[in-house]
This record gives structure tokens, C-alpha cells and sequence, in this order.
């Protein structure tokens, strides 16, 4: 799978990422992990709130939460398997400085093309450091796990990319999308040094 193809990402993670800071940080990366994971489940749950009356994206995001759940058990039961335990909730910088991109004020169909753009680009980033992760990392166990789980964020990002498309009647939904990913492709330069899924 190739991220420029499929991903639109504009800068890719460094694969010395995995070998020099993952790997000697896995009990970090995993409980990062799963909070990502209960994170997008979150997200899933306040579109579903602010968003009632459009019902295939209801139906759409209440699957999302039941596997973005199922990610975050997958990834406790490796923490437990290893005789870790799962740590405190990390402060996500890259989502912040992605949050701080999204429109203020503007129409609710605005807000929620912005909103299911935001999400897009959170699974995108994290598609490809599974990726990047299955391709590096020298535990067999996480390199099958990061390919599957990279099969399913690539799902998620279509997902969200699909829904603003079908609820972004006469807005630029292309256009906001290559703005998106220019902004990323700036914020994504200072990452790729931290023990995080993101970082």
C-alpha cells in the first residue's frame, strides 16, 4: 500500500522511529496505543451525539465504536500478556495541533465535514505507522498485529473520507481535504521522535 496513493500523506514517518524509539519504549507505545483506540471510539460516540438524525453515519460510527473497542481490549490483553499494566491516559500533541485546523463558527453541515475530515486524517497518520510499525519492528507478535490493525485503519479513513463526501453537498470537501493534509504535512515534521503512536 503505498501512502501517497491511497493515504494522500505527503510526508512519511521515518522507519528509525521503530527501531530507535519504539522498541525500546514497547510498554509505552502499547498503553498509547490503546488509548488512541479508546480515543477514536470516543470521537465515533460524539459525532453520534451531535449528529442524531443522520442515520447512516449513526449506523456507521456505532460499528466504528464496537471495533475501536475491540482494538483497545486487543491491545490491553497484549499489556497484560507482557505483565504490564496499562498506564495513564498521554496527552496527544499531534491530534491538538490538528484540532486547532478545524473551522470556528461556519454551519453545522460545516462543522461536521470538518469533523469527519479531522478523523480522516487521525486514522490516516495512524494507518501508516502501523504500517510502518509491521514493516520495522522486530517482535513478531506486534509486526502481524500493526498489519492487521493497518487493514482496518485504512478502512476507517476511507470510511470517514466517504461520509463527508455524502454529507458535503455544496461545500468543498476535495479542496478542504488537500488543506488538511498540507497543514499535517507541516505539523507531521516535528513528530516521529516520541514513544507514542504519534509522537
Amino acid at each position: 500500500m503505498s501512502e501517497k496513493t491511497i493515504l494522500k500523506l505527503q510526508l512519511p514517518t521515518d522507519p528509525r522511529w521503530v527501531t530507535n524509539v519504539v522498541e525500546s519504549n514497547i510498554e509505552e507505545i502499547l498503553t498509547d496505543h490503546a488509548f488512541c483506540e479508546q480515543k477514536a471510539a470516543s470521537n465515533a460516540i460524539t459525532l453520534i451525539v451531535q449528529n442524531p438524525e443522520l442515520s447512516d453515519l449513526v449506523q456507521e460510527m456505532a460499528a466504528l465504536v464496537q471495533e475501536e473497542m475491540d482494538h483497545f481490549k486487543r491491545v490491553h490483553d497484549i499489556i497484560l500478556e507482557r505483565g504490564y499494566t496499562l498506564g495513564r491516559e498521554r496527552k496527544d500533541d499531534y491530534v491538538n495541533e490538528l484540532l486547532k485546523f478545524l473551522k470556528k463558527g461556519g454551519s453545522r453541515r460545516e462543522m461536521l465535514i470538518d469533523r469527519l475530515l479531522f478523523a480522516a486524517m487521525i486514522e490516516a497518520r495512524s494507518c501508516e505507522r502501523f504500517k510502518v510499525l509491521s514493516e520495522n519492528i522486530n517482535d513478531q507478535q506486534l509486526a502481524e498485529f500493526y498489519y492487521e490493525l493497518m487493514i482496518s485503519e485504512a478502512t476507517h479513513y476511507t470510511t470517514f473520507i466517504r461520509l463527508a463526501k455524502k454529507y458535503g453537498e455544496g461545500i468543498d470537501v476535495e479542496g478542504r481535504w488537500q488543506a488538511f493534509l498540507a497543514y499535517e504535512a507541516e505539523v507531521i515534521k516535528n513528530y516521529g521522535k516520541k514513544e507514542t503512536i504519534h509522537g
